[in-house]
């Protein structure tokens, strides 16, 4: 079977819309370093969704090394990129590129555990849209901190919801070691798509993403 995702990252290369030259020293050492950064079909899908609502604000929790961050900076150059990262390595390694990048003053990044900051972030003001690729047995509380931080009416953006397509195949043969992780997913989607104050659907781009869009007044 063909490898659609490669396929589709170099042909959009062959029409000049895959990422900017700069980014080929992140890919690789994300690459060499088995550094999980978004896949590129799904960052795309992510950023053509921002393109479109043009906000002036984005929180990112996860920044790895910045990959996601500056991409998301150079094709939103009126938006605001705040990321956080707990891993102090990871994190060095992002400050280094954003520090030799067109984007330094575009985008911030902060060394913590989201969850400890909710004050510096609400010092910030409010986010029109969230995105998070962090820890996933995480995502639930990830997400009820950001809602507190949200824009009437923007949205959460959530990476790896099907993780490897385990989530979804109910017939999958999971790995005991994969089991707690899927089971936590699964419940983090069903309690996504029963909220009635958010719309959330999932699509099955890259690793699975969900987008859920803040329904103001319910």
């Amino acid at each position: 079977m063909p490898d659609i995702n490669n396929h589709f990252i170099e042909y959009r290369k062959e029409l000049g819309l895959g990422p900017r030259p700069w980014f080929e020293e992140m890919m690789e050492e994300a690459a060499q370093d088995r550094v999980p950064i978004m896949d590129e079909e799904a960052l795309q899908f992510m950023i053509g969704l921002l393109q479109l609502k043009q906000p002036d604000s984005v929180l990112e929790i996860g920044t790895a090394i910045g990959y996601s961050a500056l991409r998301m900076a150079a094709a939103l150059p009126e938006t605001s990129i705040i990321s956080v990262e707990k891993d102090e390595e990871r994190y060095r390694r992002a400050e280094y590129y954003r520090q030799n990048s067109p984007w330094r003053k575009q985008a911030a990044f902060i060394l913590g555990d989201a969850l400890d900051l909710k004050e510096e972030f609400s010092e910030r003001g409010t986010f029109d849209a969230v995105f998070i690729d962090a820890s996933k047995g995480q995502y639930q509380q990830y997400f009820q901190l950001c809602e507190q931080l949200l824009a009437p009416g923007g949205l959460v953006i959530s990476d790896n919801v099907l993780f490897r397509g385990l989530v979804a195949d109910p017939e999958a043969d999971i790995p005991k070691r994969l089991q707690p992780m899927v089971k936590k997913i699964r419940k983090y989607n069903r309690w996504l798509v029963e909220r009635k104050d958010f719309h959330t659907d999932i699509f099955p781009v890259g690793d699975g993403v969900a987008i859920s869009i803040h329904l103001p007044g319910k």
